[in-house]
């Protein structure tokens, strides 16, 4: 019964182990073993200390045609992105083991941990699991009983010495996602950094209009373009554009840049407005030399405005912070470090305006030409007390037809005083429910 299973425990062999767990495959699997393909894990569950079961995975499949219509990819993303699934190539439980419910929970425990365990071991997590089970044999109760998606047959081919051969045994496809939005991430153009060890996106470039109107390629191509004429391969809005993709997917520097632009899909670099190479008969992306030298080129603070304004255009947020940053390692002995002054949507912390503060001024003066060219109106600005200031209070108000919300401290020590001294009562009372014993 399955109150017998509370001791079941499914985990990953250990090196001493391996031996053992190749034994026992090779003696008792129908199919015998002899080497999980490509990346994989070898899992054991245990029950009450004793072996009942083994599970290895390996690669996927090369080519499904029912996994691959489920997930909805091109055959350029297939091949790009196959290793962020794994294939249950072995599952067995072991001869004289009878526990109603045995493989559908070990299935389940493993399901649970396997993401987890390949980004540790292979540096990357998994997306979706599949199988492929041979009704001939099996029937498959185990797998669905896991909540496993039935997508169909295969043709009755199998891939040997690199090329595909009939068999005529189809078997049945069966997925598992590992991940809520597993069809989503594996058929969006652009990959989630994440996905590959990088930081998390400030935006999700899937959801940006890039070559709409008013999209990032016509506000890239309202930047002047500095480079003498001969010699260019690249457009310069082709290359910003990359380069702008790049650092809101995560990318810090030159080389990640890079990087990131060459493993471009086709689809992606002739949405970017990349070069056609005729020869070659493919869009090719910018080398980061290229990259490098056309951001030097660029008017930085026209580029980053530019930019900042077509982010805020696209945001959902309704408020603004303003905030100061000093920048760690920035100074030296003659120099004060370098300060930023940066406009962040509360929302997802997506800057949309930044200035350097020079370094004989201060923040305060920075807060106009900061949030001038922003549209405000109905938003709401936050800021800490240094900019409790009228004239800010003023600007916001009355020419960006804003609201405020500024913190009061004893830099303004009159309204200070005066907020201090309004009594609770006083305010109104609340519209919204409030927890018990909270205002």
């Amino acid at each position: 019964m399955v109150q017998n299973l509370k001791s079941l425990v499914v985990r990953l062999i250990t090196p001493d182990e391996q031996d053992k767990w190749n034994e026992l495959m090779t003696a008792h699997h129908y199919l015998g073993f002899r080497i999980l393909v490509g990346e994989s894990l070898k899992y054991v569950a245990l029950l009450d200390g004793q072996w009942v079961a083994l599970l290895g995975w390996g690669t996927a499949a090369f080519q499904c045609k029912a996994r691959d219509k489920w997930i909805g990819w091109s055959r350029e993303q297939q091949w790009k992105r196959l290793s962020f699934i794994a294939n249950n190539q072995r599952f067995l439980i072991l001869p004289g083991v009878r526990i109603p419910h045995l493989a559908s929970k070990v299935l389940a425990m493993n399901l649970k941990r396997i993401s987890a365990d390949w980004a540790k071991i292979h540096r990357h997590p998994l997306l979706l699991a599949e199988t492929f089970v041979d009704h001939s044999r099996f029937s498959g109760t185990c797998y669905r009983a896991a909540n496993w998606i039935l997508l169909g047959q295969t043709r009755g081919y199998a891939r040997k010495a690199g090329r595909y051969v009939l068999h005529g045994q189809p078997k049945t496809v069966l997925v598992y996602p590992l991940h809520r939005k597993a069809q989503q991430l594996l058929s969006a153009p652009f990959l989630a950094p994440e996905l590959t060890g990088g930081r998390k996106a400030m935006i999700d470039l899937n959801q940006m209009p890039i070559e709409q109107e008013n999209g990032l390629l016509a506000v890239l191509a309202t930047l002047k373009d500095p480079r003498k004429r001969r010699g260019i391969r690249h457009s310069q809005v082709s290359v910003l554009a990359v380069a702008a993709c790049a650092v809101l997917a995560g990318c810090s520097s030159y080389v990640a840049i890079g990087q990131w632009a060459a493993d471009l899909s086709q689809e992606l670099l002739k949405r970017l407005g990349c070069k056609y190479h005729e020869d070659r008969k493919q869009f090719i992306a910018p080398s980061e030399p290229t990259i490098r030298r056309t951001l030097q080129s660029v008017d930085a603070d026209e580029m980053d405005q530019a930019i900042g304004q077509w982010l805020f255009s696209q945001s959902k947020g309704n408020a603004i912070a303003v905030d100061g940053k000093t920048l760690c390692g920035s100074g030296s002995e003659n120099q004060k470090p370098m300060h930023l002054f940066a406009a962040l949507v509360h929302k997802d912390i997506t800057v949309v305006a930044q200035r350097q503060v020079d370094r004989k001024s201060n923040e305060i003066t920075s807060f106009r030409p900061l949030l001038e060219p922003l549209d405000l109106e109905g938003k709401v600005v936050t800021a800490d007390a240094m900019h409790t200031q009228v004239a800010h209070a003023n600007f916001l108000k009355e020419e960006k037809q804003a609201d405020f919300l500024f913190t009061v401290k004893g830099n303004q020590d009159t309204l200070f005083q005066d907020l201090r001294d309004i009594a609770e009562g006083d305010f109104s009372p609340c519209l919204h429910p409030t927890r018990k014993g909270t205002r």
